[in-house]
């Protein structure tokens, strides 16, 4: 009896690996945009801690000896920040929070509930903002010089939520069209109604994508100059417009301006740390299908 034997191939075949091509490239290159973006918020930051006379050296000091004196100046010196602060820490929450009371139900009348034409309502929205501020400037400040809300706290939290919806409507539509079909099924087949279904099953899954979106209409509001250099004068006057004070020709207030510059930015920085996890997710939840 003869035997034959046979070589059997292996069932499986070890694939190469492929080279990740410029990946050390790639990851410097990113250094060094991320180093480009943080390096004039960390001279800022250096320069506050300067005397006037060090940070208006040429070329600058940076081995100046370090003072608090920009800090206790700004604080205690001249007029107060805390009302332009308080201003503009009640303008940006107030308009976020109507921000997100109108755009989350216009979100799901446009994504899970689709109205007639729903892109056609997308694109006005997205079209209010092609419009440039100042040339609707005139008109606003001569509605509210005729009205009496010049210098109004209110008037800048109403144009501020304007002035943020589209963008809102727009984020809140992507984050809503991720939401399963099956969820809100269940839901309704267990008796919930509209206002239920929002805030307790379709709210917790995109959750992340409100706060991005609550997040970037609150920096937003916080940054907005024109309308309240235009609109504000002293009792509605806010952090941006306080900062404007500090540029001037007669004397030394760089190390000032800096140190006023970094607190009036701190909000907004202790804001986006505590909801980087968020913010992130938020951006890319509905961004892969």
């Amino acid at each position: 009896m003869t035997t034959s034997l046979t070589r059997t191939a292996p069932s499986h075949q070890a694939v190469p690996k492929k080279k990740d091509r410029g990946g050390p490239w790639l990851s410097l290159l990113a250094w060094v945009v991320g180093l480009l973006f943080v390096l004039p918020v960390v001279w800022m930051v250096l320069t506050s801690f300067h005397s006037e006379s060090d940070a208006a050296t040429n070329p600058p000091a940076v081995a100046a000896p370090l003072t608090l004196e920009g800090y206790r100046e700004f604080f205690s010196g001249g007029a107060s920040p805390w009302p332009p602060l308080l201003n503009s820490l009640t303008a940006s929450v107030i308009s976020t929070l109507l921000v997100l009371l109108l755009s989350f139900p216009a979100a799901y009348a446009l994504s899970i509930k689709p109205v007639k034409k729903w892109t056609d309502v997308l694109f006005f929205f997205l079209s209010t903002k092609m419009l440039p501020v100042v040339a609707g400037l005139l008109p606003l400040y001569l509605f509210a010089q005729n009205t009496g809300l010049l210098d109004n706290i209110w008037l800048l939290i109403v144009f501020y939520t304007s002035m943020n919806l589209p963008i809102a409507v727009w984020m809140m539509r992507s984050f809503l069209s991720e939401v399963p079909v099956e969820m809100l099924e269940a839901a309704s087949m267990d008796g919930a109604g509209l206002a239920k279904t929002l805030r307790s099953v379709i709210a917790p899954v995109v959750m992340p994508g409100i706060a991005a979106t609550a997040l970037i209409c609150f920096i937003f509001s916080w940054n907005e100059l024109l309308f309240a250099r235009v609109l504000t004068a002293t009792v509605a006057e806010t952090s941006p417009v306080f900062l404007t004070s500090f540029v001037t020709s007669q004397g030394l207030f760089l190390a000032q301006l800096c140190a006023a510059a970094f607190v009036v930015s701190l909000p907004v920085l202790v804001a986006g740390f505590a909801a980087q996890d968020k913010l992130v997710q938020g951006l890319s939840l509905g961004s892969v299908k």
